[in-house]
């Protein structure tokens, strides 16, 4: 048992380390070799050609059609939709406030669990709401007039709908996701991802530098990082480690994301140094905590 739960940790602090680079490499990618769409779609059909190769050497689970209907509406709303406004986010954003941005995760999913199924907001819990809400707005404020992004105030923008997404998605699967394995639920979550998007993103795919004569090494790599490491390794990673560990304890690490994330950014001339980001980020982290603590 003491193994496992140091193999948990080791898989924790990859997976986030995995996840916190995979912002700033997604930046440069969308910079220089792919459009939001075309990166989206490459994402969903390597992943989705990897999920169905591995499922071939994993017990068959039957799923009824219920269950499959749910997993594949919810996939669509999770991951299609939310990454996709996530690609949009680092897009017109920085790594840095998208970073930030999505620690609020377990406070939007507090949010939408009490409006859609009634769930009650603790009195700690209220506060956590309020104390993200006020880093998010400084963050809007700060960049209104023009940040480091193309559009910061768009980006921070689509990054909150992607967590709106993402949240909608964990409420709406809740249940389903208990039943079945990582890998059956992504075999069929990025299949009819890979179709719903390949209509959308066909033209995008055609003229994306990454996939014409002037292709390099460097792009190959970094999408090859996104989809086998940013998308696959991380969701085998995450659910091993929640099987040995406390929930507090996997999202403590969680936290190394947007601080590596703003790290790397910043390091690599994607992003600049103000004051208001550690005050942001102090003020998402405390606000996540505080949602994740109440009774």
């Amino acid at each position: 048992m003491e193994k496992n739960k140091i193999a948990a940790h080791a898989s924790l602090l990859v997976a986030n380390i995995i996840f916190g680079l995979g912002v700033p490499i997604t930046k440069l990618l969308l910079d220089n070799w792919v459009s939001p769409m075309a990166w989206m779609a490459t994402r969903c059909i390597g992943a989705a050609v990897i999920f169905w190769a591995v499922s071939l050497f994993m017990p068959k689970e039957k799923v009824p059609i219920k269950d499959l209907f749910v997993i594949m509406i919810g996939g669509l709303i999770g991951f299609l939709v939310s990454q996709t406004f996530t690609a949009w986010a680092i897009d017109y954003s920085t790594p840095a406030y998208v970073s930030f941005i999505g620690t609020l995760t377990p406070v939007m999913t507090m949010v939408c669990a009490a409006l859609f199924i009634g769930e009650r907001i603790s009195g700690r819990g209220l506060v956590g709401v309020v104390i993200g809400i006020i880093g998010a707005m400084l963050m809007v404020v700060m960049n209104w007039q023009g940040g480091a992004g193309k559009n910061d105030v768009l980006g921070i923008g689509f990054a909150l709908l992607s967590l709106l997404t993402w949240a909608i998605y964990l409420i709406i699967t809740r249940k389903v996701s208990a039943k079945y394995s990582a890998v059956t639920q992504m075999k069929w979550i990025f299949l009819v991802s890979s179709v719903a998007i390949l209509p959308f993103s066909w033209s995008d795919l055609a003229h994306s530098t990454l996939y014409s004569s002037a292709w390099q090494w460097s792009g190959v790599l970094e999408m090859a990082y996104i989809v086998v490491l940013a998308t696959v390794v991380g969701f085998f990673a995450i659910p091993f480690a929640s099987r040995y560990l406390k929930a507090t304890t996997v999202s403590v690490y969680t936290n190394l994301q947007p601080i590596l994330a703003s790290f790397v950014a910043i390091a690599l001339g994607q992003d600049l140094l103000t004051w208001d980001k550690p005050v942001a980020l102090i003020l998402v982290l405390l606000s996540a905590y505080m949602v994740s603590k109440r009774s």
